[in-house]
């Protein structure tokens, strides 16, 4: 079936400048039409914007912890309403069925878990195969395992190293490789309770920059598209910008993806010590081509923690609200913790909100800054659409920031800030930008050949609005949203890399297995069976 959009502002800065023109689509992808072809089927989408569908590079929907995170706050699921109107996960306490439809009717059609412990390899994809509509993909996380730590203690060779990061990939079906709090998570069992950037892991006697340049370095080698993700040392810190520069500085040259950066865009200037150095951060990344990053916007209200850097989890369970949290000590990448947090409007929650806004509008080049609210850490993802009209609008910025703390906006530089995002701007951001970063070359613009993802909003004065109820929305050719409302169910795929594996790697990783845990591998391993859906996974192509 032919099918075709006319009428519509088509926003694709890939492909060309903004303007009015028509979209075809037939057998679920973009096309050029022949010539004098008439459609099947037309929708008329005059004073509406036609992008292609947003891709989320950074938000935790499937996966260990965020299960736990489910088991730790049962009254927020629809089995105990009714639930109480201010609490964790009131806002955010959806089921993986959800997930995919209300991503959908904000016109996102792909969106990556982007901490995967490899051993719950199998337990995520189970969850992310439950979510509909939208395609996901996972990032496998590195760097506090004991495999990588002594072959790094070792000294084995880079060529050893890459056959072990090239077989996590590929068992685990994940798109890239994490680092988190390098090392930080098994100091910790050594009762390491702060570790910064060159403090060395007990044992090993490896540093976190030995630990990230190396797998950063790993990642590049093999090819893997998306650069090594990092979530680096002293997260929400006073001080910790101190951190974020030092690792920027780290790159030396080699593509690298530092995460949620607000969380790391504080000083210690004030009478509190707290303040934003978001400003001297974006001046970092803007003269470092090598470096991309995603902010993890702040919104105000309860939301949950997750993460699998156990050290910080642990040192911020005085501050959950409620008084309850889950700490992991798992093996190797497998820890992690569960701490509920409220975002208030005093000093520190105002601070935050301004340090990533800021770091928005200071970073210059839209590819290299990427849109995120660290879901749910820094807020849930439905918050999405009031954060489009923040960036759009100077007014709205103002608005905001009347009911704020006026010291915490004093210690920043939001209020001299008068740049407003364009939407070309927007799409860079949300759809091209995050589609080169992964290596998606099928998506994240309205080309021929690309997959029809495409997303219709109806332009209006209410930016929040527009962008939180799609007029249209396409997944793979398919009318799945109508209105702001799903229309139609269909299952995505879970992308994935799929390096062919090193037959010594395999006999080594049997050894270690049968003799680390007195397990065979296939324990912790599973064919694509194991997922009860029809070809649950998308092979991604990649240069090897």
């Amino acid at each position: 079936m032919l099918t075709r959009l006319t009428g519509g502002e088509v926003v694709d800065p890939v492909n060309g400048a903004t303007g009015i023109r028509d979209i075809w689509i037939r057998d679920g992808v973009i096309v050029d039409p022949r010539e004098g072809e008439a459609a099947d089927q037309t929708h008329d989408v005059s004073g509406c914007i036609i992008m292609a569908g947003a891709i989320d590079i950074h938000s935790h929907i499937g996966g260990g912890n965020v299960n736990t995170a489910r088991l730790l706050l049962p009254e927020h699921h629809k089995a105990h309403l009714p639930r109480p109107a201010a609490t964790p996960l009131s806002n955010a306490g959806w089921s993986t069925f959800q997930t995919g439809c209300l991503y959908a009717q904000m016109g996102f059609t792909t969106v990556v878990e982007p901490a995967m412990a490899p051993y719950t390899a199998l337990h995520t994809h189970l969850e992310l195969a439950d979510i509909p509509i939208i395609d996901r993909a996972t990032l496998a996380i590195l760097g506090n395992d004991d495999f990588t730590l002594s072959l790094l203690r070792d000294g084995k060779s880079e060529a050893m190293i890459d056959d072990y990061v090239a077989w996590v990939v590929g068992s685990t079906r994940a798109l890239g490789v994490k680092v988190i709090n390098a090392g930080a998570a098994a100091a910790f069992k050594e009762n390491v309770r702060a570790f910064s950037f060159d403090d060395e892991v007990p044992e090993y006697g490896l540093s976190s920059r030995k630990i990230v340049k190396s797998m950063q370095h790993s990642v590049t080698r093999l090819g893997i598209p998306h650069p090594l993700h990092v979530h680096a040392n002293n997260l929400g810190l006073a001080g910790s910008a101190d951190t974020a520069d030092v690792t920027i500085a780290a790159t030396e040259g080699v593509p690298m993806h530092l995460a949620h950066l607000q969380f790391y865009g504080y000083g210690t200037q004030g009478k509190r010590a707290f303040s934003s150095e978001a400003a001297r951060l974006a001046e970092s990344v803007n003269s470092n081509p090598n470096v991309t990053i995603d902010v993890g916007q702040v919104m105000f209200g309860q939301t949950v923690t997750i993460s699998s850097d156990v050290m910080r989890q642990f040192s911020a369970i005085d501050k959950a609200s409620p008084k309850k949290s889950v700490i992991i000590d798992g093996d190797g990448n497998g820890g992690g913790g569960i701490v509920p947090y409220s975002y208030k409007r005093n000093y520190y929650g105002t601070l935050q909100w301004a340090v990533g806004l800021e770091l928005f509008l200071l970073i210059a080049n839209p590819w290299q800054v990427f849109f995120t609210t660290d879901h749910p850490n820094g807020a849930p993802f439905t918050a999405y659409p009031e954060i489009f009209e923040l960036l759009m609008s100077s007014e709205a910025r103002d608005a905001r920031a009347v009911e704020l703390n006026v010291a915490a906006l004093e210690m920043t530089t939001l209020a001299s800030i008068r740049r407003e995002y364009s939407l070309e701007e927007i799409a860079i951001m949300t759809r091209a930008s995050p589609a080169k970063l992964l290596g998606l070359k099928d998506r994240g613009h309205l080309g021929a050949g690309a997959i029809a993802d495409i997303a219709v909003y109806r332009r209006g004065k209410d930016i929040a609005k527009m962008f939180r109820e799609a007029a249209l929305v396409f997944k793979n050719g398919q009318l799945v949203v109508k209105n702001g409302k799903v229309s139609a169910y269909r299952w995505g795929k879970t992308l994935r890399l799929n390096p062919p594996p090193d037959r010594a790697m395999v006999k080594r990783m049997k050894a270690y297995h049968e003799d680390r845990y007195g397990l065979p591998l296939e324990w912790f391993t599973f064919p694509d069976s194991a997922i009860d859906r029809d070809e649950p996974f998308m092979e991604v192509p990649w240069n090897s």
